[in-house]
């Protein structure tokens, strides 16, 4: 179940409960929007994800920093949950424009930083060399060096230091604590904070009411098993009580945690058992997108492979398929 909330003066801007505000940010790639929360604190608010750095998203953030919801109090702080241009992209202009602190978990501020500093001619190489491994069309592997890194594309410079938030940590916030939960998978150290008085969870990308989260495996790491560490780490959400408010970051607060994780599972066991009746003969990872997602556009091939591989690679470290390289590209069959 869904929850309404009321808007404010700025655009996207509502308020979720006392001292609680959303911020709807429009993004330029899907999922088309994130939502950045506000909570209040006595010296001020704190600001959780902040969206793309482009034009309309500073636009949009120097009418949320006048709103009248605000009532006159300043932002204090910065927490991104993870590293992903969405949450951390407008991050180093809030900092340079009103001296926000920037509190990140240190996977997270450590793999921003990272791509923000690599080479990026270098980087492409990796990535095109990565996705040929992949069985990707020619087509494909022209269309990315015209498109570039997208990493530096939407997000700003970062300061080069940041405060550090880990597992288990309690912050005050609108007037409760809130404990952080790390959560995996979609990101390697994703912060979500979990209010016992409220029964709110801000969940971040761990939790979303109607899409799952993105699952990847990629170059850097490319035989990772990410979908492992997704399933382990929602172990930590199903201790929580059924009627806690789930906060996400992309969708509607929504009630029913339990369900909706029950879901996410039954969601993964599906494609996993779709991949092991597909792959009776060896198959490129670029071969199993089509019986895991509809017809994908040349700008989804990315997110579509790492997605597929991830889910290989779960299956190759259960024993249940081998990975083979056939000329230049892996394939993976039943063991």
């Amino acid at each position: 179940m869904t929850v309404a909330m009321q808007d404010g003066a700025a655009a996207g801007v509502s308020e979720v409960a006392p001292d609680l505000l959303r911020v709807r940010v429009p993004l330029p790639f899907p999922p088309s929007e994130v939502n950045a929360w506000l909570l209040s604190g006595p010296d001020g608010w704190t600001l959780v994800d902040s969206g793309v750095d482009d034009a309309p998203t500073r636009a949009l953030f120097t009418q949320v920093l006048a709103d009248p919801l605000l009532r006159g109090a300043p932002v204090a702080r910065l927490l991104v949950t993870h590293f992903h241009p969405d949450h951390v992209g407008l991050a180093g202009w809030l900092h340079a424009r009103i001296g926000v602190d920037i509190h990140m978990s240190r996977v997270e501020w450590m793999q921003a930083r990272m791509l923000l500093d690599e080479p990026q001619d270098e980087a492409m190489r990796e990535l095109v060399a990565h996705n040929r491994l992949c069985g990707a069309p020619q087509s494909f592997l022209d269309y990315l060096p015209g498109r570039g890194m997208l990493f530096p594309k939407w997000v700003g410079p970062l300061p080069r230091r940041y405060l550090r938030v880990a597992e288990g940590d309690e912050i005050v916030l609108a007037g409760s604590p809130w404990r952080v939960i790390i959560g995996e998978g979609h990101a390697p150290e994703m912060i979500c904070l979990y209010s016992a008085e409220r029964k709110m969870l801000i969940a971040a990308d761990q939790i979303l009411a109607r899409i799952s989260p993105h699952i990847g495996a990629y170059s850097a790491d490319a035989r990772a098993d990410p979908l492992d560490a997704f399933l382990t780490s929602l172990r930590k959400f199903e201790s929580l009580p059924e009627d806690t408010l789930v906060l996400p970051s992309h969708g509607e607060p929504f009630f029913g945690l339990h369900a909706r994780i029950a879901a996410l599972r039954a969601h993964h066991a599906e494609r996993l058992e779709r991949l092991m009746a597909f792959c009776t003969a060896p198959r490129t990872v670029m071969e199993t997108t089509d019986v895991l997602f509809r017809a994908l556009p040349p700008e989804q091939i990315g997110f579509g492979l790492s997605e597929a591989l991830a889910h290989l690679n779960h299956l190759v470290r259960r024993g249940a398929l081998e990975r083979a390289l056939d000329g230049d590209r892996w394939v993976f069959a039943r063991s």
